[in-house]
């Protein structure tokens, strides 16, 4: 016979208690049962148990729970914009890891400001977080020194300063990886577009550039190499300066593939042909470079290796190496081609 209500007929939220009498076991016995953060078990009493517990109508209280043990299960992230893919992208995974930890991931943004950055975290603070993913750090940036100073559990995602936990991917070689399919390839006068210098992934991907440019042999001029902001707006800005002029590179180098698409839109409309005329590498792989018209090589970044790590270290702040790193991928497609 199928249970309508509670135990009593007592109104109220339904308790463990609720499900272990109905179920006919201990209460200890459910609690282990309905705990979402263990590997969930096929005996005959595991479903019993469930079924009652799904009949009652049972939730688990996690914010009671977590609280009993000085925590409430919640992670906090912080990322620029959700508008960037990559960011999108980075918070979905880092949710994921969470989820499958018993964990419950919020997002916050903030913008390039450090004081909107701050601002951030200690709302998230404010708000009991257990720690703060940071998807947002700048190598000029206080934000990592005052957590560490506060004893906040943190870990920085994607960017790293070289003190705080961080998990990123290695990004001085996945900028070799795409100088060098370029130089493979014949092109001698090659631009690079770099994301901003105060980060940590626009310097290393300039200097894996310029290793593989250093090991073959070829000079990168100054004028050949911007640093600029991570948009599209910034890509399409520093597409007219390399394009504009008769005297352009052969290929380019984006350090993320907002750029890339940015110098695509000027390189098209100057009827360039990618992959034929202009040769262009992006980075980070996000889905929609894939589908254009002539697909986008791209180094690819392994954004669910990436947060899984930066969770487990987050959990487990004193369980290994204060920064792990995560190997990228080159993906050839149709937009590199041999110098003509």
């Amino acid at each position: 016979m199928a249970i309508t209500s509670k135990p009593g007929g007592n109104a109220g939220p339904v308790t463990l208690r609720d499900v272990a009498e109905a179920s006919g076991v201990s209460i200890s016995t459910v609690s282990r049962i309905l705990d979402e953060r263990t590997p969930p078990s096929k005996s005959e009493t595991a479903v019993r148990v469930r079924a009652v517990a799904d009949e009652l109508g049972y939730r688990r209280n996690v914010f009671a729970s977590n609280l009993r043990r000085g925590a409430t299960g919640t992670i906090g992230v912080l990322v620029p914009r959700l508008t960037d893919a990559v960011m999108a992208l980075m918070f979905e995974a880092v949710e994921r890891a969470a989820r499958q930890r018993g964990h419950f991931a919020v997002v916050a943004t903030c913008g390039d400001d450090p004081d909107e950055e701050r601002r951030a975290t200690e709302t998230l603070l404010d708000r009991g977080v257990d720690g703060v993913v940071l998807a947002t750090a700048r190598i000029d940036d206080g934000l990592p020194a005052s957590l560490r100073e506060r004893n906040v559990p943190h870990v920085l995602a994607l960017r790293t300063d070289r003190v705080s936990p961080s998990s990123l991917g290695d990004d001085e070689t996945g900028g070799y990886l795409a100088m060098r399919h370029l130089i493979d390839l014949g092109h001698r006068d090659i631009g690079v577009v770099t994301g901003p210098w105060f980060t940590s992934s626009g310097r290393d991907r300039r200097a894996g550039a310029e290793r593989a440019a250093t090991e073959a042999g070829i000079a990168l001029p100054e004028e050949r190499i911007l640093a600029v902001g991570y948009g599209l707006e910034h890509g399409i800005d520093a597409g007219h300066r390399l394009l504009d002029g008769s005297d352009r590179p052969t290929a380019v180098f984006a350090a993320n593939d907002n750029l890339a698409l940015g110098i695509l839109t000027v390189a098209q409309n100057r009827g360039l042909v990618p992959g034929r005329d202009l040769s262009l590498v992006g980075y980070n792989d996000i889905p929609l470079v894939a589908q254009l018209p002539v697909p986008l090589t791209s180094v690819r970044t392994p954004f669910d290796q990436i947060a899984t790590t930066a969770v487990e270290m987050l959990l487990a702040p004193d369980a290994g190496a204060s920064m792990r790193v995560a190997m990228p991928t080159l993906i050839p497609r149709a937009s590199t081609g041999h110098v003509g």
